[in-house]
Order: C-alpha cells, then structure tokens, then sequence
C-alpha cells in the first residue's frame, strides 16, 4: 500500500499524553480524545504548521478537494491497533473503500498511515497501528443528537427530518452509482455526522466505510448463504440489518437494496431516535430478528402536531421484506424530493 509514518518518538505515549503524532510528511499536535470503540480510538488533532516558507507546504498540498480543509487546522485522528494480519488487510480494505468515494455527504479520508510497532507491554500483542485522518465535525453524530434531543422531549422538524434523510440518500446514491456499486453495510444514525448551520438544515455525512463492500453477491449455496449471515452479523449493526442479511435464501441475488432498508430504518430513527424494531429488544420473550422479518413496526408517539402520515408511509415503502419490491435510491430520492416540496417551510 506504500504507507509510511515518519518522525515517529513514543508515539503511544505522544497519543495519549497529548504530544505530536507525525502522518507521513505532516505533523499534528493531539488536543483530546473524542471517542473509542473496540480497538479504534478517535482524537482531536491540530496541524502543525511546517517551518516550510513554502504557502503550499502541509496537508493542503496533499488534500485535492481545498472545501475540506479546516480553517484552523483542526481534524479528527483515527488511529487502530492492529493485532493479526486479518485485521490489518481490514484496515487495508476500509482505506481502500474510503478513497473511492468523493462527495459531500460521504466522508472523506485525507491522509492515512499504517505502521509495524513494538507493543508497549508484554501483556498487548498489536503488531501495527494506523492512524485516519479526517475532517471534524464538532456536533456529534445523529444518535448524539437525536439522544439529547429525547432527553428533552424534542423532535426535528418534518423540514429538517426530510432534508437530513435527503442528503443521506445523495451519499449513498454515489456509492450506488459506481461500477460495481458499493453498499455502506451500516447505515445508522451512529454513523451519520451532523453539522448545525444557522438558518439552514444540519449538514450530514454518512462516514465508517469499514463495512462497505461490493454490493451485488449472488448467493447459490446453503454453505454461501450462511457466509453472509455470519459476515453480516459482525459487520452490520442488527437493528437496522436488512432481513436477506438475517435470514439468506440458498439462491438469493443481494444487492445494494440491504441499504434502502437500512435507510427506512434511519429515516425512521431521524423521527423517533431509535430503529423502529429497537422496541422488541424491551419486551419480554421479543425477537429482535422476529420483529425485522415480519416487518412489525411500531409507531411511537410524536411531535405535536404528529409527523404526516406521508412520513410513516414513505417509510414502510422502504421496509419491503422483499428485497425485489424493495424500491432502489434513485426512486426514495424522487419521492422525497415530492415531499420535501410539500412539507418545507
């Protein structure tokens, strides 16, 4: 892959301690840690301006799209301990998928560096460590959100629920558009970054293409069938995961349909903070799984006025458990361009 990581000195302690991480030629300066989850850690990072005279020195020279370069240098660091060659052809895998993609409403990777390590300590047996540089995006997440927002009885607009759910339809629409399309594999609100404008809706970004994949698989086998099952279950998130991938027939064609489900879910959740099948996992003797394949949705109560009904049907249009039926993205994206006309402001 040709990654390299210069200038590295105790970069573990660097990370953790607040000190200077190196990607490649650009050096930035770890101001605090945003988030972790299973081996990844997410930071914020500033850069660190080069002793370069040269205006086009830095990060800009590297980044082709200037629109996501930061005013003030800041970015969020991902960076991954790596513990096995599987995991690292993973790493490998999601830098590769990531670089693919060039829109607004999909993240972008700017810069990247995979390295061979020592571990710290006897006891921890990680062999290399990647570091992902991305654009920030303070606001936090649609799940952060939509969870603040629950704690105080709060709900979008039926304008900005629309406009959210619009802009995500647009990232996976370029995933979809390529050749061979790309599937995302976990649409949640987990993995939707929102951005609040004065005057305008949120701006939001799809991100996490460590799942995306090839989205056309055409299934012959019981033995296939469960492959993807097992696959699916370790890398797409159950509440919003598609019936097919619950559930695969030994002749089955998958496509990127998994998605529209996912996005009927999501649509859902921009409404109501939650997949609208989470409400099994609370009842006693419920199914999850039971609840997505027979498609048994409920519907909460809402804003007062209440969501229009064109909402709710809208999304049971997408939660066909037929992926055949299902409708594909550049059909949503007409219908809620319909409703965007109807309902703005």
């Amino acid at each position: 892959m040709g990654c390299t990581f210069s200038g590295l000195n105790a970069l573990y302690d660097a990370v953790n301690g607040g000190g200077d991480v190196w990607i490649n030629e650009n050096r930035f300066r770890v101001v605090r840690q945003l988030g972790e989850g299973g081996f990844a850690f997410v930071y914020l990072v500033k850069e660190v301006p080069s002793d370069s005279s040269s205006a086009t020195s830095g990060l800009s020279q590297k980044v082709k799209d200037k629109s996501h370069l930061s005013d003030d240098g800041t970015y969020a660091m991902k960076k991954v301990l790596i513990q096995n060659n599987e995991q690292l052809e993973l790493v490998r895998e999601e830098i590769r998928v990531s670089s693919l993609f060039n829109h607004p409403n999909l993240l972008p990777l700017l810069d990247h560096a995979v390295i061979a390590v020592k571990a710290p300590s006897q006891e921890m047996t990680w062999n290399h460590e990647a570091y992902l540089l991305f654009p920030v995006h303070l606001d936090g997440t649609l799940l952060d959100n939509s969870n603040a927002m629950k704690a105080k009885k709060e709900f979008f607009s039926t304008s900005d629920v629309l406009q959210i759910f619009r802009q995500l339809c647009a990232g996976l629409k370029h995933m979809h558009s390529l050749d061979p399309p790309y599937a995302h594999n976990d649409v949640k609100p987990g993995n939707v970054l929102l951005t609040h404008r004065k005057g305008q809706p949120p701006l939001a970004i799809l991100m996490d293409f460590g799942s995306a994949r090839p989205a056309r698989k055409q299934i012959r086998s019981r033995q296939e069938a469960l492959q993807l099952q097992e696959w699916a279950a370790e890398n797409c998130s159950a509440p919003f995961r598609a019936p097919e991938l619950w559930d695969c027939p030994s002749h089955a064609d998958i496509d990127e349909r998994t998605d529209v489900w996912s996005l009927g879910c999501t649509l859902y959740a921009i409404m109501y903070g939650m997949s609208p099948f989470e409400y099994a996992l609370g009842e006693s003797g419920g199914s999850l799984q039971l609840a997505i394949v027979n498609v048994q949705i409920k519907w909460p109560a809402g804003p007062n006025p209440p969501y229009p009904d064109a909402l709710h049907k809208f999304v049971s249009w997408m939660l066909q458990p037929q992926p055949a039926v299902r409708p594909c993205i550049d059909d949503i994206i007409i219908h809620v361009d319909k409703l965007i006309s109807k309902f703005s402001n």
